[in-house]
């Protein structure tokens, strides 16, 4: 307890940390995500082509690689100056997009084909029917993989604290080296990571009962 209690300062700018970057790089994925999961069942084969490269690269790049990139690599090319928080969370959101992408794409085909041409024989456009028809639809199938990728992601996030990041598990590493012991600091760790995990499995579990088919 003396652990949380003499840097509590500290444990929340971690904990703050690491639900911002959650927030931030979930944005990105989920936008991302759909954006993709959308080209990968386009009528256009460039899109479906970009989307299939996409997917198949970021699932195949370990997140700590990626990482390094965003870091050392993007900042001297590309965009010099920013910061180690925006550049954690877009390699943290691209990396989740390709599992969100597989997970929609995924609801995507479990709606009966006849929803579309139904759709296409109205007049509407392959955007239109994906956005107005398809993934309405989908959206049921789709909701329980995505809570478990956006926790996925939430544990994912305490490697950008070795690039820079605030968030709880660089809190762990300047406590470890205090010479704090190593248990009550990692439970402090572990109770902020379950509640920020709890809090995106109780919002998907209220969206799932809303959504839910009576009986």
């Amino acid at each position: 307890m003396n652990v949380l209690l003499d840097h509590f300062s500290d444990f929340r700018d971690g904990f703050l940390g690491t639900v911002s970057i959650t927030a931030v790089s979930s944005v990105i994925a989920l936008v991302l995500g759909l954006v993709v999961a959308g080209f990968r069942v386009s009528p256009v084969p460039p899109l479906r082509w970009f989307g299939t490269a996409w997917v198949t690269l970021l699932r195949n790049t370990p997140l700590t690689l990626l990482f390094l990139v965003t870091t050392f690599v993007v900042p001297e090319i590309l965009f010099p100056g920013m910061s180690a928080f925006v550049l954690g969370s877009l390699a943290l959101g691209f990396y989740t997009s390709s599992f969100i992408c597989e997970a929609v794409r995924s609801g995507i085909n479990t709606v009966p084909l006849g929803q579309a041409e139904a759709a296409r024989s109205l007049g509407m456009s392959f955007t239109q029917t994906l956005r107005m028809i398809v993934l309405p639809q989908a959206t049921r199938t789709v909701l329980p993989p995505l809570s478990s990728i956006l926790i996925a992601l939430t544990k994912n996030s305490a490697i950008a604290g070795a690039f820079s990041v605030t968030e709880l598990f660089g809190w762990q590493k300047v406590m470890s080296e205090e010479g704090y012991s190593i248990v009550p600091v990692f439970f402090w760790v572990a109770v902020a990571y379950l509640i920020v995990t709890f809090t995106i499995s109780g919002v998907f579990r209220v969206l799932e009962r809303r959504l839910e088919v009576a009986r």
